[in-house]
């Protein structure tokens, strides 16, 4: 098969899959899987983004295989060199003009799988600049013949998942107008292609419009039963949706399907649906028939390993839950706004005054009610300076800035009276990082910043906020390596 063949049966399979017709999308590509570097890369693709979906341990291992034979399918297609010569480009960049048409494709294909096995592996590579240094020239060289196909979308362009990326990061930074130009021709041309539609579902969340968001995410539900897994997706975003507008039961509602159907974390889901039912008015939880102290004693026995490995997220729920692991359970405060912060919701309700507010005036009656209790237990301060913390958020959002930065400074004051919930001090230095950059204050930012980064080791979800850290200094032009 000649690439030009090639590129045109994969752009069928692309039409398939992206009209939810995912195993004829998988048939057309297996039989030239292992001789057609295009088909190598779209039959992995699929298995690699199926594997992410489901976490199931048999999917991951079938991607990462079938990675591997792309990968050595990609490598008959690419130009020979030595050890030195290959050395020699990879610090230079070899120019495009000395490959043929053919190598620079098989370059193209070799890095995206690359990425994808890195991905699946948790490895990162190098490649994925070459793939984007080969993408450009490779576009310029044949005369706007826009043929990579991409994962998910296909014309030789970035996918939305880059205006999407940033936010899950947790920078809350992201190029919405870029990624629906992007996302357009595709909604005209698959409007009932469910992973269309969960892409356009996701940039309106982003955009802080929830209620178009969950229609889509319905539609997206309705488009297709095949792939399961994408429901779970929707669901999880749902429950977010109705959490920001603080609609509890049909938040609870997507956390219980999600803690049913779906097995990526049950320590997760479990608390997550106990977090929801703690917001819930007395009568409203007992028509649930759920137990809310049943429910956060299971979390420490679902939790997971992975490579060897805990997750962060289900480390901290079992943390949390502890508190009712006792005969005398100690309820949490506001635990689903709590887990709104991990989650980086706050950056997107943020969006909404008027959500932002609600959500404000929940927190304050929490703290009052927190304020008046005569019996403070060990957790008081870390509940009053969690309250403090997400209360600074919702005031800098709403343009409050003196009184954010107030709460903030009240959280890192207490720093010596929190017993249990360390992370909360590191956390609130770099949003108050966040809100001297959101003032042009560019030195005290990074001070606070990098102080959170250097000062504090071993807390909560301390990869995350590095994440979090390395992207704000990046904004600020500042290298993480070149800091203490």
């Amino acid at each position: 098969m000649d690439l030009k063949c090639a590129l045109e049966e994969c752009s069928m399979a692309l039409n398939l899959f992206l009209n939810n017709k995912f195993s004829e999308a998988l048939e057309l590509l297996r039989p030239w899987s292992k001789d057609s570097m295009y088909h190598a890369l779209g039959y992995s693709t699929i298995l690699v983004m199926q594997a992410a979906m489901t976490f199931e341990h048999q999917d991951i291992q079938m991607g990462i295989s079938t990675m591997k034979e792309a990968l050595q399918t990609c490598q008959r297609f690419r130009k020979r060199s030595s050890v030195v010569e290959s050395l020699s480009n990879l610090v230079s960049k070899q120019a495009v003009d000395q490959l043929s048409e053919e190598e620079m494709h098989a370059e193209i294909c070799y890095a995206e799988c690359l990425l994808q096995k890195a991905a699946l592996t948790f490895v990162q590579t190098l490649m994925f600049e070459q793939s984007q240094y080969f993408d450009h020239n490779l576009k310029t060289k044949l005369d706007g013949r826009k043929w990579r196909i991409t994962g998910v979308f296909c014309e030789g362009k970035l996918t939305p998942k880059t205006s999407i990326e940033t936010v899950g990061r947790g920078t809350g930074e992201a190029n919405l107008q870029e990624a629906e130009s992007l996302l357009e021709p595709y909604l005209q041309k698959f409007p009932n292609g469910s992973i269309i539609l969960f892409y356009a579902a996701r940039i309106d969340i982003l955009k802080g419009n929830f209620e178009k968001a969950q229609l889509r995410f319905q539609d997206c539900i309705a488009a297709q039963q095949e792939w399961k897994q994408i429901h779970h997706l929707c669901y999880w975003e749902l429950m977010w949706c109705y959490t920001f507008q603080q609609d509890w039961l049909q938040a609870y509602r997507y956390a219980d399907l999600l803690s049913k159907e779906s097995r990526w974390s049950k320590a997760i889901y479990v608390f997550q649906k106990a977090a929801i039912l703690c917001m819930l008015p007395e009568d409203d939880l007992k028509r649930t028939g759920e137990n809310i102290v049943s429910l956060f004693r299971q979390v420490d026995g679902l939790k997971q390993r992975i490579a060897g490995k805990s997750i962060p997220t289900e480390k901290f729920a079992v943390r949390k839950a502890r508190r009712y692991a006792s005969s005398q359970p100690v309820k949490l405060i506001l635990p689903a706004l709590e887990m709104m912060y991990v989650w980086n919701g706050f950056a997107v309700v943020g969006k909404r005054a008027d959500l932002t507010e609600n959500l404000l005036v929940t927190i304050e009656k929490e703290e009052i009610a927190l304020q008046n209790e005569t019996n403070h237990n060990e957790y008081y301060m870390d509940d009053v300076c969690m309250l403090q913390l997400l209360k600074g958020l919702c005031l800098k959002h709403l343009g409050r800035l003196m009184q954010a930065e107030l709460c903030f400074s009240k959280v890192i004051q207490s720093e010596k009276q929190i017993k249990y919930d360390s992370y909360l001090v590191p956390f609130t230095l770099y949003e108050l990082g966040l809100l001297y950059k959101h003032q042009d204050e560019r030195e005290k930012a990074i001070r606070y910043i990098e102080t959170a980064k250097n000062n504090y080791k071993e807390y909560s979800m301390e990869s995350r906020l590095h994440f979090r850290i390395h992207a704000a200094l990046d904004s600020l032009k500042v290298s993480p390596a070149s800091t203490p």
